[in-house]
């Protein structure tokens, strides 16, 4: 059996790791356009603050280390460029070679939207690793430093940026930082973006200007001076060598089953260039998240394999930080909730994350749920805010309601942790607005 992976990130590697578990015999092939393979994006902000010294530390495993010892054939410096039934093209080497395959999984990963205006040599798009090296370089000798969009990998970029001692200028359109929380959430972190750079909210931009070379950032409202400018404005799911061959779905990303199938036989999509179910909403979704990526990757690689596993879906879980200030959301915001026409209530409280006689920061807690006392989200920022996430999702995972959040038994230690917990309180609070006993 020949099977062709195109894609060696999370998903890719993962399912050719699982594929190779359970069929020894079989032949894997994975493409990867990049020198590398299970590289880590997520480690992309700890690169630039010079955290992390080697790019190849971003890496779980390298190529050699698939190729002997779990029996990858992994070509790298390899980009896919036509899919048809039964074979690839892919141009290695200076050169176009053809490669059969039995089974397909595409595993190609989220790509950084990009303006549609001129750019300019200056202009980096977090996108991979590709140009990371150049970028990190980049960013350790510039003097003016803009960092465009704050969106959760905006923030962290922006925090990597003033680990190194510089104060870049940070330009976001919408009205607060991390427009995927609610303003509540958004509105502790402000303060503490502005305390380390020129934060420039409500402006979009417009254009880039230079010579040779970057020079300004130029928006609706004003023109900045600059020698590098960082983007940061979303992903879209790099599918275009899928297009015309497999059925796209949410935001054109590849449509799936739960099996991780697409609408072409023995051909599979997985990571981020492959929709899933939200567990919240019950709808399909595109969820580009680390986690999400590989679990989706085994699931592709058991079914593969001949073997049966079902994804059962995402409920979208975030972690991130900002100068030491802990950020976390899963599942949806109230604003998103009620965009999608649900009937909510939500409480959101200010305390201790461990108990009141012992000196600790606070954390600041949002939760918010249906009418019937289904949860549907959790926010939170500060301290202890991790633990809270974590629990929260496993919450948001069995489907939990206010009334069984309240009644957990979340464990208690004076240092970390409070007998009345916050996720606890929230619940609370919500239940008795529901008019519960």
């Amino acid at each position: 059996m020949k099977v062709v992976v195109i894609g060696g990130g999370a998903a890719g590697m993962t399912a050719a790791s699982r594929i190779k578990a359970l069929q020894p015999s079989w032949d894997v092939k994975v493409f990867e356009k990049t020198n590398f393979v299970s590289h880590a994006p997520c480690g992309i902000p700890f690169y630039i603050s010079d955290t992390v010294r080697n790019l190849e530390d971003l890496c779980t495993y390298t190529p050699e280390y698939f190729k002997v010892e779990r029996g990858i054939d992994v070509h790298t410096n390899a980009r896919v460029i036509e899919v048809e039934e039964g074979y690839i093209t892919v141009e290695e080497n200076g050169r176009d070679r053809v490669y059969e395959w039995d089974k397909l999984l595409f595993a190609t990963g989220s790509k950084a939207l990009k303006f549609d205006f001129e750019d300019f040599d200056g202009v980096f798009y977090i996108n991979g690793f590709e140009e990371l090296e150049l970028l990190k370089r980049r960013v350790l000798k510039a003097e003016n430093i803009v960092v465009i969009g704050l969106g959760f990998i905006g923030v962290e970029i922006v925090d990597a940026i003033i680990n190194l001692k510089k104060k870049p200028i940070v330009i976001e359109m919408k009205d607060r930082p991390l427009p995927e929380f609610d303003k509540e959430i958004s509105a502790i972190l402000k303060p503490e973006i502005e305390r380390y750079s020129n934060l420039r909210l409500n402006e979009r931009v417009v254009g880039f200007e230079g010579k040779d070379k970057l020079e300004r950032v130029i928006t609706n409202r004003a023109e900045y001076k600059c020698d590098l400018a960082i983007v940061a404005i979303g992903l879209e799911p790099n599918t275009d060598i899928a297009k015309g061959f497999v059925e796209l779905g949410v935001k054109n990303a590849i449509k799936t089953n739960s099996k991780m199938q697409t609408s072409v036989e023995n051909v599979y999509a997985a990571g981020d260039c492959a929709e899933t179910k939200n567990l919240i909403t019950g709808k399909q979704d595109w969820i580009p998240l680390a986690v999400p990526a590989n679990k989706t990757g085994y699931v592709a690689g058991v079914n593969i394999s001949g073997f049966e596993m079902h994804y059962p879906g995402s409920i979208k879980s975030i972690l991130t930080s900002f100068h030491g200030i802990e950020i976390g959301k899963v599942g949806l915001s109230e604003t998103e909730a009620i965009e999608m026409g649900y009937d909510v209530v939500s409480s959101f409280i200010t305390a201790k994350s461990s108990a009141r006689y012992l000196p600790n920061d606070l954390i600041h807690l949002k939760m918010i749920a249906e009418r019937n006392g289904r949860i549907l989200g959790v926010q939170a920022i500060g301290n202890g805010v991790t633990m809270r996430i974590y629990a929260a999702s496993v919450m948001l995972y069995k489907g939990f309601n206010v009334v069984d959040a309240f009644l957990t038994e979340l464990p208690y230690y004076p240092k970390f942790s409070r007998v009345w917990d916050p996720i606890v309180v929230s619940a609370r609070r919500i239940f008795r607005k529901l008019n519960m006993p």
